[in-house]
């Protein structure tokens, strides 16, 4: 249930139309997932 309402969470931008990829939106974490450095560092649990 987490991934699901991190993948919305990060789909917003893309839905209103903001970006064409989600991790494109720079206050967005989506793109730590992908490999492209954020605002701010991010923590994992794992």
């Amino acid at each position: 249930m987490f991934y699901q309402k991190l993948e919305y969470t990060h789909m917003n931008p893309v839905a209103a139309g903001f970006v064409d990829k989600a991790e494109e939106y720079v206050y967005s974490s989506a793109g730590d997932f992908y490999d492209k450095k954020g605002l701010i560092e991010l923590g994992y649990i794992v």
